[in-house]
C-alpha cells in the first residue's frame, strides 16, 4: 500500500511540476556556485572536510565495499525472513545513521545551503556573491601545543590510531564480540564503523575549530 501511494505521488508529482531545468551550458559562463548533480552533491559537499582523493575515491570506495561486505560479516541469524527492530537495533540504526546523515543531509545542505563561493548561508539569508569568510585552517596537532612538523605527524598518528583502537576494543572488553562474529569479521566491522563515524569527528572539527587536517604527511594528509 505505501509503494502504491508513493508512486501515485511521484506520478502527480511529475506531471503538475516542471522539471527545474536552467538555460542551455554556456561556455562563456561559469555558474557561481558549479553544482554536481544532486545525487553527487553529497560527495561535493564532503570535499569542504576532505581532501579530493578521500571524499572522491577513498569514501565511495568503502561505501561500495563496505555495502557488498554485509552479508559476510553480518552473521547474525535475527531478522532473516522477518521484520524486526529489537534485535536488530545496531544494524538498523547504523544503517539509517550512514545514510541519513552522511549522505541525504549532504545532499540537502549542498543543494540548498551553499551558495556563491560554496559558502554557507541559512535559508533565509540572501545569497550574497561578495560574501567572505575569514577562517584561520589549523591542523589537529596544533591545538594541543605541537608546533614541530614530525611531532604534528606522530601526534596525529597516535590520534588517528587511538580512534580506531579504543571503543572496538572496550566493545570487545563489554560484550565479547570476537566470541560471536570472530577477529576477522569483526575487525572489517569496526573499521567500517570507525570510519564512517570518523567522516563525522572530522566534519565537526572544521566546522567547530576550522581543523584542516588531523595528519599531516609529506605523501599524505587526513
Amino acid at each position: 500500500m505505501a509503494a502504491i501511494i508513493i508512486t501515485i505521488l511521484l506520478t502527480v508529482w511529475s506531471i503538475t511540476i516542471d522539471a527545474p531545468l536552467e538555460e542551455p551550458a554556456n561556455p562563456s559562463v561559469t555558474p557561481n556556485p558549479s553544482k554536481a548533480p544532486w545525487y553527487f552533491l553529497g560527495l561535493q559537499e564532503m570535499l569542504v572536510y576532505f581532501d579530493p582523493w578521500i571524499a572522491g575515491v577513498v569514501m565511495p570506495v568503502l561505501i561500495i565495499v563496505g555495502l557488498m561486505a554485509i552479508p559476510y560479516i553480518d552473521v547474525n541469524p535475527a531478522g532473516n525472513g522477518y521484520y524486526c527492530f529489537k534485535e536488530r537495533r545496531f544494524a538498523i540504526l547504523t544503517f539509517l545513521f550512514g545514510f541519513l546523515v552522511l549522505w541525504v543531509l549532504l545532499v540537502i545542505e549542498g543543494t540548498f545551503l551553499r551558495g556563491p563561493g560554496w559558502n554557507f548561508f541559512m535559508p533565509w539569508e540572501k545569497w550574497d556573491p561578495h560574501k567572505i569568510v575569514a577562517l584561520t585552517n589549523v591542523n589537529f596537532p596544533y591545538l594541543f601545543g605541537f608546533r614541530e612538523y614530525w611531532a604534528q605527524a606522530a601526534f596525529g598518528l597516535f590520534s588517528i590510531a587511538l580512534w580506531y583502537a579504543t571503543i572496538p576494543a572496550w566493545y570487545i572488553w563489554r560484550r565479547a564480540t570476537l566470541v560471536n562474529v570472530g577477529f576477522t569479521r569483526y575487525a572489517l566491522k569496526a573499521f567500517l564503523f570507525m570510519t564512517m563515524m570518523g567522516m563525522v569527528a572530522k566534519m565537526f572539527l572544521r566546522i567547530a575549530f576550522n581543523v584542516k587536517y588531523v595528519l599531516v604527511l609529506p605523501w599524505l594528509n587526513i
